[in-house]
């Protein structure tokens, strides 16, 4: 399969993810999640506050009174209105499955996460711009002195609601020391998004290779959403495709990644997990 061949199918994958602009907000907003004790959520606002009851709007409308004795918690979440439904904000919107967004990790925000069980890594908002984190694998028969590990600087360059822009570096330091430099635009709505990005690999001893990578995510319920994240080199690529369970501050990633131009087909799972602190 050719370079233009590749291209064409990580489009269509990429676009076929994007929501229809009209079914959700354009920005993200802040409401009260109100959490009954009997495991119940209502998503809106507080109009009135008695002593023993208080009266709560849903974002459908709906006016309720509610006894405080029935309420197990109320806190302010971000997230967006799609289709008169409330969808909390996905806590790792900062990356696809393994390649960034534009989106910034805000200042004082950290994540923990893994790939594939054994590449564990961090990353800390230094700013509300810059984050930086690293990690190294959690394999037998490295010595100290030469186990590997990255790190990952990146750093917004534009920021207007709804197009982000970002550029980074993911550096390995092994034997020798390689990595790749990229910038990256998002395209995105309270359902979904479209990122698009260009890089060039590079090691220590001055081979380089340009890299393009083409995803992206729609959200089709509350706590799941549909990701793709494609990549197109000289001579090869990958494709990849997968869903993301959403939770309050954890998100796991399940999906298949399959190598095109090695001349056989070879399907890799991919299982990811990111904790946001």
């Amino acid at each position: 399969m050719g370079t233009q061949s590749l291209v064409a199918v990580v489009l269509v994958l990429s676009a076929a993810l994007l929501p229809a602009a009209a079914a959700a907000q354009d920005a993200p907003q802040t409401v009260v999640e109100l959490k009954l004790r009997d495991g119940s959520r209502l998503y809106g606002a507080v109009e009135r506050e008695a002593e023993d009851a208080i009266t709560f709007r849903t974002v459908s409308g709906t006016v309720l009174d509610v006894r405080r004795a029935d309420i197990g918690s109320m806190k302010a979440v971000r997230g967006a209105l799609v289709d008169e439904e409330f969808l909390p904000e996905d806590p790792n919107r900062t990356r696809l499955f393994f390649g960034p967004t534009g989106r910034s990790l805000p200042k004082g925000q950290v994540y923990f996460g893994t790939y594939e069980f054994l590449m564990p890594f961090v990353q800390v908002g230094i700013t509300d711009r810059f984050s930086i984190g690293g990690g190294t694998p959690l394999a037998f028969g490295f010595g100290e002195a030469d186990r590997p590990f990255w790190v990952t600087p990146k750093l917004q360059v534009l920021d207007r609601g709804r197009i982000s822009a970002a550029a980074g570096v993911f550096h390995m330091i092994a034997d020798g020391q390689a990595g790749i430099a990229y910038g990256v635009v998002t395209v995105s709505d309270p359902a979904g998004s479209f990122s698009a990005g260009a890089g060039m690999a590079y090691d220590n001893e001055g081979d380089r290779a340009p890299v393009v990578m083409i995803g992206g995510d729609r959200r089709v319920r509350r706590h799941l959403k549909l990701i793709t994240e494609n990549y197109v080199w000289d001579g090869g690529g990958v494709i990849s495709g997968g869903v993301r369970f959403i939770g309050e501050r954890l998100s796991a990633d399940v999906g298949l990644g399959i190598p095109l131009g090695i001349g056989e087909f070879v399907a890799v799972p991919i299982v990811n997990f990111v904790y946001v602190f």
